[in-house]
């Protein structure tokens, strides 16, 4: 298969896996017959690993610490550090006030170009407040990486606090291969 032949058939498999049909009310409070369930293909170990794989490809090559925001970020940094062997640090949307009290966990950052990490991207809003965080905390975070950028302005709203948004997918790729 070629690399074109790869991307079509996991964008289609993953469509497949994570789109749902039924009635759900969404965080907007608004009601939709379709739902992406992203954390089906954070779920399927096969389907993760070869997500991975294909996101190895698109880590800069300065990059010394690849950095999972909570939730959905943590299976897919874990599954990415095996690909490219870099250490991984587990961002927390805040710190723990206890144990260790740490915002970020595992990998320092301090001093470091890191890569912050995160399964789907919408408005860009949470990946703009941990990159502000992991800066604070003297990381070096010039580029974001994720699985599928639903391109809602996202990648706008980063660009805007000086992070290049790579995606692996955007909801047209999906769209695009979708079984029908």
């Amino acid at each position: 298969m070629t690399d074109v032949e790869i991307s079509a058939a996991l964008a289609r498999e993953i469509d497949t896996t994570c789109r749902l049909t039924g009635t759900f009310v969404l965080r907007s409070g608004r009601t939709a017959d379709e739902y992406f369930d992203k954390y089906r293909f954070e779920a399927d170990p096969r389907l993760l690993d070869r997500v991975a794989a294909q996101l190895a490809l698109l880590v800069p090559t300065d990059t010394e610490v690849l950095a999972g925001l909570e939730m959905g970020g943590i299976p897919v940094v874990t599954a990415l550090g095996r690909h490219t062997g870099l250490p991984c640090a587990f961002v927390r949307k805040s710190a723990k006030p206890y144990g260790t009290a740490r915002l970020a966990e595992g990998a320092e950052v301090a001093g470091r170009r890191v890569l912050v990490v995160e399964d789907v991207v919408t408005s860009g809003g949470q990946v703009v407040i941990s990159t502000g965080q992991l800066r604070e905390l003297g990381a070096r975070v010039e580029h974001a990486l994720c699985v599928i950028d639903r391109a809602e302005g996202g990648a706008q709203a980063l660009a805007g606090n000086g992070v290049a948004l790579r995606a692996l997918f955007t909801r047209a790729d999906l769209e695009a291969h979708r079984t029908r």
